[in-house]
């Protein structure tokens, strides 16, 4: 069987045991902060998805990408950003959402290991772009996640200081013990612009990059196709978005709106173009 295949497997389950572990410590203590064992256990993890996501990329000696790989690798640096917060930011209630993702992308791509070669590989400029357009894409996926965590908990606020009565329901008693282990919402739109920062910076040298490679390759600096028109309209909708943060001040809604506006450019660029060929076209 292939190591790469394995190996997320293996990252799945420590990620399964990890969110058993996180909803035991917040079941039985109103404290969310992550226990000795659960840091050190995903320190472990965080190695085992990384050596995953390398040899499912470079394995056999060529780089290969496809969708799965892409959000495996993508919620790996953003659990890697997560447990570098962590450590300074009372963030720790977050890994009960954050613990269950990571065990669905990597089962995902142990599932679905499918590829595709990518050519020129052997041009350290592609290498280059390559490994910051995935960093500028896993950095927005994070943010465009936490954007839709804060709509829940900003909304949950909401329904509490409405006097609304939550439903007895087990799921939706669960929903809200999971809302109520994050952490203050300005705690949280803290973070999540400084994701955006992060992010449009890469995107930004992912342009930059992309640019160079494109005219090193095929002579054309920006060819004018879907990748490359979604690209751009993420960045300016997050240039904008940044912009509007300085100049306006803008926050709360109107931030999560234009930060899942920027996401879906970029998803409509990347992940959308590389679904619909393996999974539906098959190439």
């Amino acid at each position: 069987m292939d190591m790469g295949i394995v190996l997320h497997a293996l990252a799945a389950a420590g990620y399964a045991l990890l969110t058993a572990l996180a909803w035991r410590g917040v079941s039985s203590h109103p404290e969310t902060r992550m226990s000795a064992v659960e840091r050190t256990g995903l320190t472990l993890v965080l190695v085992l998805h990384g050596l995953a996501v390398h040899q499912a990329m470079l394995g056999d000696g060529d780089l290969r990408l496809g969708f799965a790989l892409g959000i495996s690798a993508a919620l790996w640096l953003g659990l890697i950003v997560f447990w570098a917060e962590s450590l300074w930011v009372a963030i720790d209630g977050l890994r009960l959402w954050l613990m269950p993702l990571g065990a669905v992308a990597t089962a995902l791509q142990a599932v679905f290991p499918e590829g595709r070669v990518i050519a020129h590989a052997d041009s350290g400029w592609l290498r280059v772009h390559l490994a910051i357009a995935l960093a500028a894409y896993s950095m927005i996926t994070i943010a465009a996640l936490h954007a839709l965590l804060m709509a829940s908990a900003d909304r949950r606020l909401h329904d509490l200081s409405s006097s609304a009565q939550p439903s007895a329901r087990p799921p939706a008693r669960v929903y809200a013990r999971l809302l109520d282990a994050v952490p203050p919402v300005l705690v949280l739109e803290r973070l999540l612009f400084r994701l955006i920062w992060i992010g449009f910076v890469l995107l930004t040298l992912a342009v930059l990059t992309g640019i160079v490679i494109s005219e090193a390759l095929s002579g054309t600096p920006l060819p004018f196709d879907h990748k490359t028109v979604f690209t751009l309209l993420s960045w300016l909708t997050f240039g904008l978005l940044l912009l509007g943060r300085q100049v306006r001040g803008w926050r709360g809604r109107t931030a999560l709106r234009w930060t899942l506006a920027g996401f879906a450019f970029l998803l409509l660029a990347y992940t959308g173009t590389r679904f619909v060929l393996e999974f539906i076209l098959h190439r």
